[in-house]
């Protein structure tokens, strides 16, 4: 037995001790031993029953492996106390009993670079208010559970495996917390986690859960489970099963490679999605059940089903929440079901979706806000009577039908937009109802707008057009449309009489008829209600446009002042009010590259929405535009530029030379007072701004008398600032798909600072050059490289700037 010898070496500092010695058996030497002691164990196999009721520490002498604890029955394994235990192999074939037990309030075993090969009840059990720590460790128990918590027990597993469970691969019960890192579960015969009972949680970071008959995780009756860099695969049941008031969140987690659904939730349970990926999976992603269960995904890609099943289930008066989602790849996207059934979605996107992006029944509702639906069979479908709920600004494209609503469902559609859709893009039939306000329908082969059937749908100030067959398609009364516009509809001959209703009221001069699919004649919409589409874009787009533009605060809020002034005036004049005729006429004075342009092509188009102007188009021109070579050909010149932009904006740009300081008998002065002529004969067709600097543009405005009374106000261009021709920069490379890391960035920023600012200097224009010389530089050196990777093709580094 001198081979199984075992050293006690006296750690303690005790001078009362006997001395350290060695031992023939481990009992003899545990019996020996005191708090602090480490027991050295020689290479071998040792067939006792060891009870740790002490704070000693065992090691094997010569590494992890050359020991072994094997009985002939019960537990190899007992602590009772803070014990250590490094490198043994304990084993076991007892059914009824634990291979390794800590036990205990008292019970603390650290196990370290330790394998446990059972076939037991259990392989490691942690029981009755004990904690464990696990680092570097194997459980392998075919017969039973891998590693069982219960009794409010704690346990740290870091760097550990279990493998071969016969059941689960680790079970927190009664209250027991669990947490592990970097570890991993497999090839478990139960569930890899199993979490049950009030209290008991779970914490897993970077571990790994694969090859399980059964869920990945399964969490019931009221506990708790976080997860963060964890995957989930290769399971045959469902990744993630939640029962029974459970809770899970996952952080960063891949759930992938699952013949069932990636989670189940029931019996008002609740999972969190964060920053997640779910894939191939054979039934659903998430399949959500029973009133008061709720699952929440946020920043998350849902995609590649490998079944036909919708990806989302959600019935029996469960709710789902999605943020900035992405979901493909799918033959179902989101199927809500059943009264009380609620799916909020917002910012998210669906794409390549064999049948419904979206279906909505049995009462369910949804609110999708901001969200884009691509590449569908159809993009909703709202099913039958009470199903509903709310779509505010979506997009929806390239779908065989965009929105379809039946069978008295009744959802609020605002702000959305369906694109190319190869039938109608909004298809209502069989009672279905619907209220579709400041919708836009496009670009598709079939109608824009199909309401069959009679149903009462409501349409409000929405817009069609490009649609191969009609914008608006209406095949018997019943739906109701308010000031909506269509490109298929012409407007009423200028000598009808306008019609009136019943009591002899006026309504709108233009009534838009409507093409029927049934009867010898078609239909006549309400009066007003479908027109002819305006040449310009609504207000809000083009003041939103203004507002994205580069810096130019001053000038953003002196167009918002004057449009606020005249929207409000025509309010005052349909109320039947004295309305101000504010004066339109503009200078704009400032350097060039300001953005002087583009300001006045877009107050052009909110004066045209805002019924000020017909048409509110822009047109450009300069000295050479108007100033003939002979008298008289300047008056032509100038009255033929006017003619031109009347309806819309004339913009004259560096109008400051038409008044040379040395005029004399110069031309441009013939230019000036036609001009001012004519912005008093049509005062309210054309808009007239005039652009140049500053002081130049005073001199000009001096040259007639009547000049500068025509102009409302002036509005100053500031230069741009080294940091706004940077925000500038980095517009053109998003533009063309190139990249600036922070050292390129703080270079380009110091090189606009340094700029010489002189009259060469062209602001905006000055940072496209700078940019498109970035590109040249960069093409000659990304020429050099053999290879090139994709970040190679779009970065540029400070090496590109110009010298």
């Amino acid at each position: 037995m001198a081979e199984h010898r075992v050293r006690v070496t006296q750690d303690s500092g005790s001078r009362w001790r006997r001395r350290a010695g060695e031992y023939e058996t481990l009992g003899e030497a545990l019996a020996a031993a005191e708090h602090g002691d480490t027991l050295t164990l020689r290479p071998g196999t040792f067939r006792e029953n060891l009870l740790l009721d002490k704070a000693v520490t065992l090691v094997a002498a010569d590494g992890p492996g050359t020991v072994r604890l094997l009985p002939a029955a019960g537990v190899p394994l007992t602590v009772t106390a803070a014990a250590a235990v490094r490198g043994l192999v304990v084993e076991a074939d007892d059914s009824t009993a634990p291979a390794v037990l800590v036990t205990g309030e008292d019970g603390a075993a650290e196990l370290t670079n330790c394998r446990v090969e059972a076939r037991s009840a259990v392989g490691v059990e942690v029981a009755d208010g004990a904690g464990a720590t696990l680092r570097g460790c194997t459980v392998a128990n075919p017969s039973g559970l891998g590693v069982r918590l219960r009794g409010e027990a704690r346990a740290l597993l870091e760097d550990c495996e279990v493998a071969q469970a016969g059941q689960a691969g680790l079970a927190v019960l009664g209250g027991s917390t669990a947490r592990l890192e970097r570890s991993r579960i497999h090839h478990a015969g139960g569930a890899g986690l199993l979490l049950a009972d009030q209290g008991s949680t779970a914490e897993l970071t970077g571990c790994e859960i694969y090859e399980v008959r059964g869920s990945g995780v399964q969490a019931e009756s009221r506990a708790a489970g976080r997860l963060a860099d964890c995957e989930i695969h290769r399971v045959t049941g469902n990744g993630l099963t939640l029962d029974t008031e459970a809770e899970l969140a996952l952080t960063g987690c891949r759930l992938h490679d699952l013949p069932e659904n990636a989670a189940d939730l029931r019996g008002r349970s609740r999972l969190s999605l964060h920053h997640s990926t779910v894939h191939s999976f054979g039934r659903g992603a998430l399949s959500v059940w029973d009133a008061g269960t709720h699952a929440v995904a946020t920043a998350s890609e849902i995609h590649s089903a490998t079944g036909d099943y919708p990806a989302l289930w959600v019935s029996d008066g469960a709710r789902v929440e999605l943020s900035d989602c992405t979901l493909r790849d799918l033959p179902d996207a989101l199927f809500v079901l059943d009264r009380g059934s609620t799916a909020r979605a917002e910012d998210c996107s669906f794409s390549r979706i064999r049948n419904s992006a979206v279906s909505v029944s049995g009462g369910a509702t949804v609110d999708l806000t901001a969200c884009r639906i691509q590449q569908a069979g159809t993009g909703l479908w709202f099913r039958d009577h009470n199903s509903g709920g709310r779509l505010t600004d979506c997009e929806i494209a390239e779908v065989a039908t965009g929105i379809i609503v039946t069978k008295g469902a009744d959802p609020v559609v605002r702000g959305c937009a369906v694109r190319a859709s190869s039938d109608a893009a909004v298809y209502v039939s069989a009672q279905g109802l619907g209220t579709f306000e400041e919708c836009r329908a496009s670009h598709g082969k079939g109608f824009g707008f199909h309401v069959i059937d009679g149903c009462r749908t409501t349409l409000t100030r929405c817009r069609a057009e490009h649609n191969a067959r009609a914008g608006f398609e209406f095949s018997e009364p019943g739906p109701v449309a308010e000031a909506c516009v269509s490109d298929d509809v012409a407007p009423a001959p200028a000598d009808l009489p306008a019609p009136r209703t019943a009591t002899g009221a006026l309504l709108a001069p233009a009534a838009a008829l409507v093409r029927a699919t049934a009867g010898p004649a078609p239909l006549v919409a309400p009066a007003g209600a479908i027109a002819p589409i305006p040449d310009c874009r609504p207000a809000d787009e083009a003041l939103a446009e203004l507002d994205a533009l580069v810096g130019l605060a001053t000038v953003k809020q002196e167009v918002r002042t004057l449009v606020d002034l005249i929207a409000v005036g025509r309010r005052r004049e349909r109320a039947g009010l004295k309305a101000p005729s504010p004066r339109r006429h503009l200078v704009f004075t400032g350097a060039p590259g300001t953005g002087k342009t583009t300001v006045a092509r877009l107050y052009g188009e909110v004066l045209a929405s805002l019924g000020v102007l017909r048409r509110g188009h822009l047109v450009e021109v300069a000295r050479v535009d108007l100033v003939g070579e002979h008298i008289g050909s300047t008056a032509i010149r100038t009255q033929a530029a006017f003619e031109q932009a009347r309806g819309g904006v004339l913009f004259i740009d560096e109008a400051y030379a038409l008044a040379p300081e040395d005029g004399g008998r110069d031309f441009g002065r013939e230019a000036i007072d036609t001009l001012v002529k004519l912005m008093e004969d049509h005062r309210d067709d054309v808009v007239v701004i005039v652009a140049g600097y500053t002081v130049e543009m005073e001199r000009f405005l001096a040259a007639n008398p009547g000049l500068s009374s025509r102009f409302s106000r002036t509005v100053t261009f500031p230069d741009y600032s080294a940091g706004e021709l940077l925000e500038i920069a980095r517009a053109q490379c998003a533009e063309h798909e190139y990249a600036m890391d922070e050292a390129t960035e703080d270079a380009l920023l110091d090189h606009f600072a340094g700029i010489d600012r002189g009259p060469g200097f062209g602001n905006g224009r000055t940072a496209r050059q700078v940019f498109e010389t970035m590109v040249e530089r960069h093409a000659m050196r990304v020429a050099q490289l053999a290879d090139p990777s994709t970040e190679e093709l779009q970065l540029l580094v400070p090496a590109d700037l110009p010298r």
